[in-house]
């Protein structure tokens, strides 16, 4: 649905995505992960049409993004990360008219505007200025507006921001259940909703693509070790000597201990290889009773972690349009937010 082939974009002589290429298909929901400043936005504005690349081609359905826009983007529907609401409108006002701009009948209209605003949960609001919701609330009504006329294609920038515990959670299974037949991506800081979410991954560090896969893909191919932790009551050096003839020399790592005469061990080991077993005799052979073993798996954040570091979030500083950076400064100074308690009164 989406194929993205060395696609390249630099702000000055600073590069935000650098010669990246992947291809995203139906039916699935895509994560993009990376550091501020690792070229997520304009990744997602560029497949958008909303930024011009310096290089490469984006194609939507077989579109391509910057000679066919009007294909291409007829198939799209975009939250970015600041959404694009009218303040001066009220909500069925303003889904009415992103409606009209996606060319949604007019007789369908009103039961499209219906529809979106009972999926996201805004329909008690909806004769209200959109000036005077919450921050949450804003974020819902930019939702509505992306997924209107249910398109093929469904990018997605920071969500869930501003929501509360239980909207992230309504939010999550609504994307869930628009995931048949369309394509979705989306962005987050949230390592955890992506990996809740999302069924395969995109990393990117420094504008490069360093990880496309699974998590537990991702995992096996950077791991290439399995790890055991473990608590001996004993010292540190009778537990290397005890465990040294398996596991080899600097395979055993001190991870800690106490005032009670214990040691926490990390061990490393070939993947794929159990040594537990092993493990337990020879403590028990020495005299060291292990009071805790388990075996250590990777986190997405581990993953995560591994994969972009060495990154600093100021290496690459993300342009925004300045019309964007207007309204969000109008966004944090000029609107008095209401409490979603207040809106829903």
């Amino acid at each position: 649905m989406i194929e993205v082939k060395g696609l390249t974009k630099r702000y000055g002589k600073k590069t935000a995505v650098d010669n990246i290429s992947f291809r995203l298909e139906k039916d699935r929901i895509y994560g993009f992960l990376g550091p501020n400043g690792a070229g997520k936005s304009t990744t997602m504005n560029i497949l958008t049409g909303y930024l011009a690349s310096n290089s490469g081609t984006v194609l939507i359905d077989g579109y391509d993004i910057l000679k066919e826009p009007y294909k291409a983007k007829k198939n799209i529907g975009y939250l970015p990360e600041i959404p694009p609401v009218y303040p001066d409108m009220t909500v069925r006002e303003y889904l009415l008219f992103a409606s009209e701009l996606k060319g949604i009948d007019k007789k369908s209209r009103r039961s499209s505007v219906d529809e979106v605003m009972e999926k996201t949960k805004i329909s008690d609001v909806s004769e209200r200025l959109i000036r005077n919701l919450s921050k949450g609330y804003k974020q819902r009504v930019g939702l509505a507006q992306a997924i209107i006329g249910y398109p093929d294609v469904i990018i997605l920038d920071e969500p869930t921001v501003g929501l509360d515990p239980k909207q992230i959670l309504e939010m999550r299974e609504l994307i869930k259940s628009l995931r048949p037949g369309r394509t979705i991506v989306l962005s987050s800081h949230i390592l955890q909703e992506i990996s809740a979410v999302c069924d395969h991954i995109l990393i990117i560090s420094n504008g490069k693509l360093v990880a496309s896969d699974t998590a537990e893909n991702i995992s096996s191919s950077i791991e290439g070790k399995t790890r055991i932790e473990l608590t001996v009551r004993g010292s540190f050096e009778d537990v290397d000597t005890a465990l040294s003839g398996i596991c080899g020399e600097n395979n055993i790592e001190k991870k800690a201990g106490d005032d009670e005469g214990t040691t926490d061990a990390v061990i490393s080991c070939p993947s794929g290889t159990d040594l537990r077993e092993q493990i337990f005799f020879a403590c028990a052979g020495a005299s060291l009773p292990i009071l805790e073993m388990r075996s250590i798996t990777d986190s997405l954040e581990d993953i995560y972690l591994a994969l972009t570091e060495g990154e600093t979030t100021d290496q690459i500083e993300e342009e925004t349009d300045p019309v964007e950076k207007e309204a969000s400064g109008e966004e944090d100074g000029k609107e008095d937010e209401v409490s979603e308690s207040e809106a829903e009164k």
